[in-house]
């Protein structure tokens, strides 16, 4: 395959070219050089930049994704590192599943007002004390402390 110049690398990595660019500055893709003024890559940039996607859509930083890229741009992936982010990707799941799950909590409450649901007042004691994961109901809480489900199921789509 041919070199690319900047303009096919977009089109085909679907990354703009001043993405790349920026890319290009902080040392994580290379140029080859220039046809005119449009600046030339070796055809393996596609893949690299699909690396730094997956990176980016695992949370990683740029300059964690560079520190996975020996000097010579051969990739060198720290597995402590991919476990530690898995860690961290746990927690966040964990808290946004809390968050979501006293969301629909207080959409069906039952309670007259939110601020009587011992559930949704366990909420906002977590969101004060800068916790999203609310504490565990208390033994013998109201019947408005336990999400509810849907009395009847979604209509169908046909």
């Amino acid at each position: 395959m041919k070199d690319l110049d900047i303009t096919e690398v977009a089109r085909r990595s679907g990354v703009p070219a001043s993405t790349l660019r920026f890319y290009e500055e902080k040392g994580l893709i290379a140029s080859i050089g220039r046809r005119g003024l449009r600046r030339l890559f070796e055809p393996g940039v596609l893949e690299r930049l699909a690396l730094i996607a997956l990176g980016r859509a695992a949370g990683f930083s740029l300059d964690e994704i560079a520190l996975m890229f020996a000097p010579d741009g051969r990739l060198r992936i720290d597995r402590q590192m991919l476990a530690g982010k898995a860690e961290e990707l746990d927690r966040t799941i964990r808290q946004l599943s809390a968050m979501r799950d006293g969301l629909r909590h207080a959409a069906a409450c039952p309670a007259p007002s939110h601020m009587e649901c011992p559930t949704f007042r366990r909420l906002l004691r977590a969101a004060a004390s800068g916790s999203t994961e609310p504490a565990p109901p208390a033994s013998g809480s109201s019947p408005g402390a336990r999400p509810r489900r849907r009395a009847e199921p979604p209509p169908r789509r046909s």
